[in-house]
């Protein structure tokens, strides 16, 4: 990841910082790797100039959405050309030095953030953020991705536009024409997030959605025609809590029921706006709790407590699974232990991995896009945790999110050389409650005599010769399309 120096009132910051540590590390957050596969499968992806651009990448039409002549009800079996559609959150991370981070005060962060933007910094400190880094790491991984969102006109959007078009990842835009024409114009301006780094390596957060009540994109009323064609050619629609800065809330209650009643399969990763929902606006908590009904599969972290008032991680997700209509799956991260998988008949646990922790932006949205991958592919539980930590750990290895995230050689390299966090105490205390209730599954370094009849123990190397022949397959593929 590359930072800028900033400097301010002649105080100067001279060098840019080295790789930035994250000091509660999260190796089950991931972010994924894989050649640009879609992106040559679909060399008639074209762009369009609309009448409000001023360039010409301004929308991509992605034929594979449209609907045939055929006209059928919502509600019939579509046919789905698209594995994963992100909703929402589009933006570009700005990552630059400071000498000291914002002061807590709002006018007075909102000062900083305006003398930052008085003049667009060095293009080498531009990254794609938001829910780009879960479409590239899905697309890196050989799922078919789209991005559902709004970028605008200037050169942030093309920023945008041009790493997305190059990952292979086709851009649904979210809004009509018409709303554009109601539009404020600072308000159709892509969304940019300043992410500061101070000389101790603390980093702070800015954008004009901190200083607004309303979303950044309160002028987007409805999801339009293209982007319900969009929802309905996909088989996994993912969303998370930061969609709430951009989208209003009816407008996202709006796009996740069109995907319940056209059979797309909701993800929801609340994050850490997952609390500050809880207290926020009665329409923000409102939509809240219909994802939460809503969602097949829910992605959470220390939030999963948040949500529940529950501290056991497993007993939140339970809790979680049974408030949802419709869920499915509950997955808890829990950074450098593991991550936990909670079906209504199984509790499925993995161990993280083992490595050299750099950098842990960007982990998270990885993880999820290959928690994607084993939903879309049916791959065993405990086999799809396993790879999600893995992906996790490739891009901790690293530095930084957008572009930056692992490669799937980078994946492939780990799995084949594989080694467990070993930290048998959590796991005993943590299952030692639940032994009873459920089918528990541990992912283990070695087959352990007389396991208590109650823990299926399943071996790294079983779930890694699983794995390897599929991912080498994907990594050929990639190769040769590449």
């Amino acid at each position: 990841m590359n930072h800028q120096s900033v400097a301010f009132k002649n105080t100067h910051f001279p060098s840019p910082p080295h790789h930035h540590h994250h000091h509660h590390c999260n190796p089950i957050h991931s972010r994924l790797l894989f050649p640009s596969a879609l992106f040559s499968l679909h060399p008639n992806i074209t762009v369009t100039k609309s009448p409000h651009s001023s360039f010409t990448c301004r929308v991509l039409h992605t034929p594979l959405l449209h609907t045939s002549n055929t006209t059928k009800p919502a509600a019939a079996a579509a046919v789905k050309t698209v594995d994963v559609a992100t909703l929402g959150n589009l933006c570009v991370d700005i990552v630059l030095n400071v000498p000291k981070l914002p002061p807590p005060s709002p006018d007075a962060r909102k000062a900083f953030m305006e003398q930052l933007s008085s003049s667009p910094p060095d293009k080498r400190y531009w990254e794609a953020g938001g829910n780009c880094n879960m479409a590239i790491a899905a697309a890196r991984l050989g799922l078919k991705c789209i991005t559902i969102g709004h970028v605008g006109n200037e050169i942030y959007g093309k920023f945008l536009l041009d790493v997305l078009r190059d990952e292979g990842i086709g851009l649904v835009e979210m809004s009509e024409e018409t709303d554009v024409l109601d539009a404020p114009g600072s308000s159709y301006e892509t969304l940019l997030c300043w992410v500061l780094v101070d000389p101790s390596q603390k980093h702070g957060f800015c954008s004009r959605a901190d200083f607004s009540k309303e979303p950044a994109f309160s002028w987007i009323n409805t999801p339009s025609e293209e982007v319900k064609r969009a929802i309905k050619r996909s088989r996994v629609l993912f969303c998370n809590g930061y969609d709430f800065d951009e989208l209003s809330p009816n407008v996202m209650i709006s796009a996740v029921e069109y995907a319940v009643e056209v059979g797309t399969s909701v993800f929801f990763d609340p994050g850490p706006r997952g609390k500050s929902l809880l207290s926020g606006t009665m329409e923000e908590q409102e939509a809240l709790r219909h994802f939460l009904r809503m969602s097949d599969v829910l992605l959470t972290a220390d939030e999963a407590e948040s949500l529940t008032g529950i501290a056991d991680p497993i007993l939140a997700g339970k809790e979680l699974l049974k408030e949802g209509n419709r869920a499915k799956w509950v997955v808890v991260k829990m950074g450098p232990n593991g991550s936990i998988l909670i079906t209504k008949s199984s509790i499925t646990c993995a161990p993280a991995f083992k490595v050299k922790i750099m950098d842990t932006v960007g982990c998270g949205d990885s993880f999820v896009a290959a928690i994607a991958f084993g939903f879309i592919h049916n791959i065993p539980l405990v086999t799809t945790l396993a790879f999600a930590n893995a992906v996790g750990a490739a891009t901790a290895m690293g530095c930084g999110a957008g572009r930056n995230v692992a490669t799937l050689k980078k994946v492939v390299e780990l799995i084949e050389t594989p080694d467990l966090n070993g930290n048998d105490k959590f796991w005993n205390e943590l299952l030692s409650h639940h032994l009873k209730s459920q089918e528990v599954t541990l992912l283990s370094k070695m087959v352990f005599n007389g396991n208590n009849g109650r823990v299926n123990h399943v071996t790294l190397q079983n779930v890694v010769s699983e794995l390897l022949p599929k991912l080498k397959s994907n990594q050929l593929e990639g190769t040769l399309s590449s």
